[in-house]
């Protein structure tokens, strides 16, 4: 009997301790522009180019019990299409033609410079999470260069761990409203025109 008891105990234990333990999510992102722009080019050639200048596709932990075991992943695979097919609507938007490779033609580079996910280390439940993604993006025209850095953050309270779907959602719209920040700097605009 004594030893039933025990095993019951166990067993409840085990699944006490094991709802804190949370499992890695590997995210795919979809961002999107979220406004309209003005076009002020007349169509002219625009080399887009995208680079993920993240040290590495891990944004942090999803927080919980044990942390280490929680890692939330966005592989560059994934997202760099993504982005590279946003920032050339976007500079068609803007009235200029994306193109490959164009001699002489201005060069736009956006670098994924940041993308963070920051749990409670403290708490052994995840309540909030802090969301932010950064930017950089590099013009250069003839001998004239731009660079701007343009950063989107979100801070998300929850009733309980945020599931994949969630943290995808909240990881598309900080990505879509840097993005978007990022290509309603007037100068960027100019400078490919120039």
């Amino acid at each position: 009997m004594l030893h039933r008891l025990l095993l019951g105990l166990v067993a409840v234990t085990s699944l006490t301790l094991g709802g804190c333990a949370l499992s890695p999510q590997q995210l795919s992102p979809q961002p999107k522009l979220n406004t309209s722009f003005t076009a002020v080019g007349q169509g002219q050639p625009v080399v887009v180019r995208v680079v993920d200048g993240r040290p590495s596709p891990v944004l942090g932990t999803r927080g919980g019990l044990y942390a280490e075991t929680s890692n939330l992943s966005v592989a560059s695979a994934d997202i760099v299409p993504k982005l590279q097919a946003q920032a050339e609507a976007a500079v068609r938007l803007l009235g200029f033609t994306p193109t490959p490779n164009a001699y002489n033609a201005p060069q736009l580079t956006i670098t994924l410079a940041e993308l963070k996910y920051q749990s409670p280390k403290d708490s052994l439940y995840v309540t909030e999470a802090d969301i932010s993604a950064t930017f950089r993006a590099d013009v250069q025209n003839a001998s004239r260069r731009y660079s701007g850095r343009y950063g989107a953050s979100l801070n998300q309270r929850f009733g309980t761990a945020p599931n994949q779907q969630t943290n995808t959602k909240l990881v598309s719209d900080v990505l879509s409203d840097a993005l978007t920040r990022t290509f309603k700097d007037p100068t960027i605009a100019q400078m490919l025109a120039q």
